[in-house]
């Protein structure tokens, strides 16, 4: 089986750093079983964001010492709905070698956050959090690595609440995913609601493709099913 251009593409984005030594030990991986790639260097971000993506599932789904099926078949759904069947097949390919390897999350956490701007960092961030939310919770474990590599990324600690309570549906996280607290007044939510739909628009990340975008508007589902919920709690028009 011949690897998938978009990962070579990707390998030359990252060409260099720890990313470049973990996909580099992973191509290698399958040249010494007679695949071939020839990697790009040229800097496209779609590819770039791809397999920084699946370096970084690979981390959160060794963080509790377990890959569990229900994650491996998330990653799965996920990447045949957003990247297509060929994609899929490269990738899973990809992450069963990157599970072999440490990841040394500050490292690479770092080098993503000088190499992709923010809202990439942030769409990552949210497929990392479902990643985790796959077996239908969000392990602790998982969350301390989620939370490392954020930090490494350079999120800031209100947009990594904001992201995280998307997956949790009490009153609070809705408040957490418009960055306000309880005790703001109707006005304030209305203002926080409109500042966190234009922050997680789809359009945000149309660098990626259309296909990254069209993920992206479970963000903006999120967004405004957390202000429903807060607009109904408070008896908002």
């Amino acid at each position: 089986m011949r690897y998938g251009r978009w990962i070579a593409g990707g390998l030359g984005f990252w060409l260099g750093g720890p990313i470049g030594a973990i996909i580099g030990y992973a191509v290698g991986t399958l040249i010494e079983k007679g695949d071939v790639i020839s990697p790009s260097r040229t800097q496209n971000p779609q590819e770039g964001f791809r397999v920084a993506l699946i370096v970084l599932v690979g981390a959160v789904m060794k963080a509790d010492g377990t890959v569990k099926k229900s994650e491996l078949d998330y990653v799965k759904d996920f990447f045949v709905k957003n990247f297509g069947v060929e994609a899929t097949k490269d990738a899973m390919l990809l992450l069963r070698d990157i599970l072999q390897k440490e990841i040394p999350l500050n490292e690479v956490g770092r080098q993503i956050g000088d190499n992709l701007d923010y809202n990439t960092r942030l769409q990552l961030l949210h497929f990392l959090y479902g990643i985790g939310k796959a077996d239908g919770v969000l392990d602790e474990k998982e969350l301390v690595v989620i939370e490392q590599i954020a930090y490494a990324m350079g999120i800031s600690g209100v947009d990594m609440a904001s992201t995280k309570g998307m997956y949790y549906e009490d009153i609070n996280s809705a408040y957490a995913v418009l960055e306000v607290l309880p005790t703001v007044s109707d006005e304030e939510v209305k203002r926080a609601y409109r500042a966190a739909a234009i922050k997680y628009h789809p359009d945000k990340v149309a660098h990626l493709g259309a296909d990254v975008q069209k993920s992206a508007t479970e963000r903006i589902k999120q967004v405004n099913e957390s202000y429903d919920k807060i607009k109904k709690v408070r008896g908002m028009a």
